[in-house]
C-alpha cells in the first residue's frame, strides 16, 4: 500500500468533487470496477453507483466539504481514516469514520461508519 496519508486525501477528493466528469475519471482510477461503498445511510456497488451516492451527498448538502481529521493510517491493503464534513469555512458537525480494503492500490471496499450526526441532518 502507499502512503495511508495519500490514499485518504484521494478518496476525500473524491467526495468533495463537483465537476461530474472529473469526479468520474477520479472514480475509474482509484476504485475497482466491482467495488462497494456501505455506509448506515447508503450503499453502491460499482462506479456509477458510487459516483450517484457522491452526487446525492452533493445535492442533500450544497457546499459541504469533507476534510480528513487526523493522520490515516493502514496495514498490507487495510486503511482507516476518519474524516469530518460541513459547510467551507464553517463548523463541521456530521463526523465519520471509514474502513477501506484496497487491491492493486485501487479501492476495492469500504465501509463507513457514521461518528456523529445531528437530527437535523
Amino acid at each position: 500500500m502507499t502512503d495511508a496519508n495519500t490514499e485518504a486525501q484521494r478518496y476525500i477528493a473524491i467526495w468533495n468533487e463537483t465537476d461530474a466528469t472529473r469526479r468520474t475519471a477520479l472514480i475509474a482510477e482509484s476504485w475497482h470496477e466491482a467495488a462497494t461503498y456501505i455506509d448506515p445511510l447508503m450503499r453502491g456497488e460499482g462506479h456509477e453507483q458510487i459516483n450517484a451516492l457522491v452526487e446525492a451527498v452533493h445535492a442533500r448538502f450544497p457546499g459541504f466539504r469533507f476534510e480528513l481529521v487526523g493522520t490515516a493510517d493502514g496495514y498490507g491493503d487495510n486503511l482507516r481514516f476518519s474524516w469530518d464534513l460541513g459547510p467551507t469555512g464553517g463548523e463541521h458537525l456530521i463526523k465519520g469514520t471509514d474502513f477501506a480494503v484496497l487491491e492493486g492500490g485501487r479501492l476495492k471496499s469500504v465501509h463507513g461508519f457514521i461518528d456523529q450526526l445531528p437530527e437535523a441532518a
